[in-house]
């Protein structure tokens, strides 16, 4: 049938290592999903910093994680003036020497402005400013997080 069909009845055994030539391909994958694991729980806990800090520098967080066929906008905010509308990506390193805003290259860029298009059609947003930000977040292991806010850090016409 497939790969999940069960074949400890065939050779006897329930559970044998991989043959030597898999072993390093299986120990490569297992170093893969660990570093997916840790990578994953990173972002979020970025993402919290993130709308912590902007919460107290009076911003009001309208939606998290929203998502399409086309990609992720992290936050999207109401900025202090109550009137602009600010789209922001997040990114996190653990590292505390780290830059991860620079992470944000002209592709992110331009799929973050595509994004925000479709978001102000959606909502009917024409008439309100439009701001992108980034914020950098790195996490050193038992302190507190250093955060870096980047306003208006690229302009585009959505």
């Amino acid at each position: 049938m497939g790969f999940g069909r069960d074949l400890s009845g065939i050779s006897g055994k329930t559970s044998m290592p991989p043959p030597p030539p898999f072993r390093r391909l299986t120990q490569l994958l297992d170093s893969i999903r660990a570093h997916h694991q840790k990578r994953s729980a990173t972002g979020p806990r970025g993402e919290r910093a993130a709308a912590d800090y902007l919460k107290q520098n009076n911003y009001r967080i309208i939606a998290r994680n929203l998502r399409n066929r086309y990609g992720e906008i992290d936050l999207i905010a109401i900025a202090p003036d109550g009137r602009t509308v600010v789209i922001i990506e997040v990114k996190t390193a653990e590292d505390p020497g780290a830059r991860p805003e620079l992470r944000v290259n002209p592709k992110k860029q331009k799929k973050l402005t595509a994004l925000a298009a479709q978001l102000v059609r959606r909502y009917k947003l024409q008439d309100k400013p439009i701001r992108f930000d980034v914020i950098a977040v790195n996490l050193p292991e038992g302190k507190a997080p250093i955060i870096r806010h980047y306003p208006g850090a690229f302009e585009s016409i959505v």
